[in-house]
Formats: structure tokens, sequence, C-alpha cells
């Protein structure tokens, strides 16, 4: 009988009792957003936007609003965080940050340097909590609680700058694991801290077998990669010949939908796929039950937020937000319409705009799915794709034909003075139908779910046209472009420029 993990288990079902007692989020985020500011009132940011009167003020969120721009990174890096990185101390956050979360995202080589306070480390660890507290929603028997957990990020060796440490969000995560966390923690610190990718994964496939690995973390792209690897080395049919008690998957940095079909494939028997929302600014959701692949917000955890209604007219070229665009707190929102997320962190982000849309499916549980980027936006001539519905869309065509359509990404071409969207598919699957033919069930998909996408085809866009690559050459791209593994995503959408780079970058794997 597995007694540590029926003590575990228990421990997590009273706690997790506790946590799903109702809340008013409202209240929580005046709360929080009050703390923010009292905190930093005296930094140069709270003095020059006088946190101190919005603090007096009868209406302090609507106040805040009205006195604090929106800022992307550019703008809030080079007004204020590039004071930090020149030794400067509380400018937006008493203090100085321990840790810089270095994010290239989706959009180039150049690493933003986001500050990571030890509040914010804190309210990491204390998201982490609220997440294996919601286990008890979930139907894991006790023997789960004694098993280990794979977390594959990006490397925990953090590199020294100017007497700061820099890394990915999920190595400084992993490199701040509680004491008694590091018996389940896999694949250890020592593999952990190599910073090639593909070596990694080798000393990981090599010790696949002296772990009981029952969870895994990570993002699917990478995670699929590594799991591969290890069925390879061992030359077995599934990972669960390897890990016989694996039942948990915790997702996480992009949507699990596009490879749900390929993962399962690598599988001996159905496990539990968790969501998180676990992003370089902040720990923001995560999936608290599962009957729903929602995430729910976390709102009393040191992050304010507020949303923009994600509409052409409020959206500038670069992504980044027109300062007349209106805004709603969380009590205001609707469910089932795309919002721009702001957040207001203990890292001393501002109305920081995080790159990332989402929707509130049950806004009563402050649930919400991610819908896309600002930058993932497909509207030339008046498509208006979101990365959603392509993802949707995607999938269809998965379930139509029983292909595995795990990446791809896409951008407008002119060809012969009309417009055509160039869809790039990525599928190591024995495909049984021609190009042409993806090209119009996607085209036929894309229509049924977005009216306006209808429109423009019917009107200046012209056409789709795909082109299906091994998958090896979307992640040699994000190799060479980035860096495997880790945060690494790869862009959904692409605008002329990165499409012909791509393009030719690509060229030899046809």
């Amino acid at each position: 009988m597995a007694i540590i993990g029926s003590i575990i288990k228990k421990v997590i079902d009273v706690t997790g009792s506790i946590s799903d007692a109702d809340s008013n989020v409202k209240e929580n985020q005046l709360t929080v957003l009050k703390e923010l500011l009292e905190k930093a009132k005296d930094t140069a940011f709270g003095k020059f936007y006088n946190f101190s009167s919005i603090l007096e003020s009868e209406d302090v969120i609507k106040t805040f609003q009205e006195k604090v721009p929106y800022f992307d990174y550019h703008q809030l890096n080079e007004r204020w965080w590039q004071q930090l990185h020149e030794g400067s101390e509380d400018i937006t956050w008493p203090g100085s940050p321990d840790y810089y979360a270095l994010s290239s995202g989706t959009t180039g080589k150049t690493s933003k340097r986001i500050p990571v306070t030890e509040d914010m480390i804190d309210s990491i660890r204390q998201a982490g909590i609220k997440q294996v507290a919601a286990l008890s929603n979930f139907d894991l028997p006790p023997d789960f609680f004694e098993t280990e957990i794979m977390m594959l990020g990006s490397s925990t060796n953090l590199q020294e700058r100017k007497g700061k440490l820099e890394g990915e969000i999920s190595g400084i995560s992993a490199s701040n694991i509680p004491f008694w966390f590091k018996g389940y923690y896999k694949p250890g610190e020592d593999i952990a801290k190599i910073d090639d990718w593909d070596e990694r994964v080798e000393h990981i496939a090599k010790n696949a077998k002296t772990w009981d690995i029952g969870a895994l973390s990570g993002i699917p792209s990478w995670m699929e990669l590594m799991l591969k690897k290890v069925i390879e080395h061992h030359k077995v049919e599934n990972i669960h010949e390897v890990w016989p008690n694996l039942k948990v998957y915790t997702s996480g940095g992009v949507a699990f939908q596009p490879y749900e079909k390929s993962f399962n494939a690598l599988l001996g028997k159905p496990i539990t796929v968790i969501d998180t929302y676990l992003a370089s600014e902040g720990f923001i959701a995560f999936q608290n039950r599962p009957e729903t692949e929602s995430m729910k917000l976390i709102t009393d955890n040191g992050i304010f937020f507020e949303f923009v209604p994600f509409q052409p007219d409020y959206i500038n070229e670069d992504g980044s937000l027109k300062q007349e665009a209106p805004v709603m707190s969380i009590e205001d929102v609707e469910e089932d319409v795309d919002y721009v997320l702001l957040m207001s962190t203990v890292s001393g982000a501002w109305r920081y705009i995080i790159g990332d849309t989402i929707a509130f499916t049950d806004k009563e549980k402050s649930e919400i799915k991610i819908t896309g980027r600002t930058k993932f936006f497909l509207n030339v001539v008046g498509s208006q794709l979101s990365v959603n519905k392509m993802n949707d869309a995607i999938k269809e065509l998965e379930e139509i034909y029983d292909i595995q359509l795990p990446e791809f990404t896409v951008g407008a071409v002119k060809i012969d003075n009309e417009f055509y969207h160039q869809w790039y598919i990525g599928s190591d699957s024995d495909l049984n139908v021609s190009e042409e033919e993806i090209a119009e069930k996607l085209d036929e998909n894309l229509k049924n779910a977005n009216k306006n996408y209808k429109v423009a085809r019917g009107k200046a866009l012209k056409g789709v046209k795909v082109t299906v690559l091994p998958l090896k050459a979307f992640y040699e791209w994000s190799g060479a472009n980035k860096k495997k593994g880790g945060q690494v995503k790869m862009e959904k959408v692409m605008k002329e420029e990165k499409l012909q780079e791509f393009q030719e970058f690509v060229k030899d794997f046809r």
C-alpha cells in the first residue's frame, strides 16, 4: 500500500477543498492592486505616476487606468528597466531584481530581459502550491503521489551578468524549487544544468529506466521530441513501456490541442492532461478541474489583470496597444470575447502587454483559454484569423484524414498581384492525401469557422496554398533562430520578410 502517497493525497484533498472555496475575484484584484501600488509608491515609477494619490482616490482602479499608460516590453524597458540594467535600484519595484527571465518569445533572436524579483519567485511558488492543491479535483490514486516528476524546461545553468542571474523562466523556477521537492524532481540538478538541448535529452534517455516518472511538465513540442528519443533509445513501442506509472502531463506555453493527436500516439494508455499558463512575467493560470480544458486565473497572487477587447482598430502594427484602446477589469468582461491581456506585477511590470490574447469561457469561475498572440493575427485583406481558429481548422484536418499535424506556420503572399495564404504544415505521418486537397479542406474549414475570413475569400483573398514539411524542419528552424527546448515556441503567423527567410531555410527539407 502507498502509505506516504495516501498521506500526501489526504493533505492535498483537504488543501484543495479549502482552495476551492468561493472567493470574490473583484475584491481579490482590488486588494492586489492596492498592495502593488503601496509597495511601489516610493519607486521612481511610483513617484512619476503619483501612486500615493491613486491610493487615496475613491476609485483606485479607474484612477490607476487614467494615470498610467499601457506599456509593451520595449516601451517599459527603454524608459524604465534600462536603468536597472545600468545598476540603479527602486525603479519600477523596490530594490533590484536578482534574476532576469530571457524571453525571445516567438518573434526573433534578441532576448527580452524581464525582471524577476524575490516577490515574483514567491508568487510563482505559491501558484505552484495552488496547482498541486487542485489535483484533489482529479481522480488520481495514492501511489501517484510517490512517483517522480519530469520537468522538461530550459537549462538551470543560469548565466551571471553584472551580478544578476539570467535564464528562461522555467530554468529560474526549477533552480528555486523547495528542498523537499528535489527528491521528486527529474532529470535532477546535474542533467538539468546541461545547456545543449540534444545532449540533455540524450542523458535523459539513457537514465530514463532508472526513474519512476508519474508526471511530465513542459511545452508540448519539446516534450514530444524527448519522449520519442526515450522510446527510440530503449527500442520500445510507447513511453509507458519505460514509465508504466505515468499518469499526468502538465502542459504549458502553448495550446495543447494541436499536439493532442501526435502526443497520444506516444502513449500506451490514456493520461490526464492539465494545462498551465506560466509566462516570463508570472504564473497566470492553471486548469483547476477535469471537466474543462480552460484554466483558472490566479487573482489573489501578486498580479493585477486588465483586458482590452482584441480588435484591429486598437492594435498597432507591431502588436502594441493604441493608448486610446478601452480597457476592462475582471468584473466587466464577457465570455467568448477575445481580449488582449495586461498585467501589473510584483516584478514591477505595469499595465504590461504580455502579447497574449485570451477569452473567458466561464466568467463566474474566472476560467480562460489562450486564443493567440497579438502579433499572430492574420488580418491581410480583412481575413481576421486568430490562432485558435487556425488550431481548430488543423484539428479538423487531423480527424478527417487520420493524420498528425502538430506544427504549422502561415503568412500572406502576393502572386500576380493577388493575395494567398501560404501554409506550411509539419507532419511525419504517411499522408494519403495531396497538398491540394488539404488546402481545399483547410480553406473550407476556415470559411465555416470565421465569417470575416469567408467574406475575404469572396473578395481580395484569392486562395490557400499548402506545403507539407517534416517536423524536423520546424524544430531546426527554432534551433537556428533561437534555441532548442525550454520556452521556445514556433511562430504561427509570419510577416513577409520572416516568411521568405523560413521558405529559404526549409527548401532542402522538401
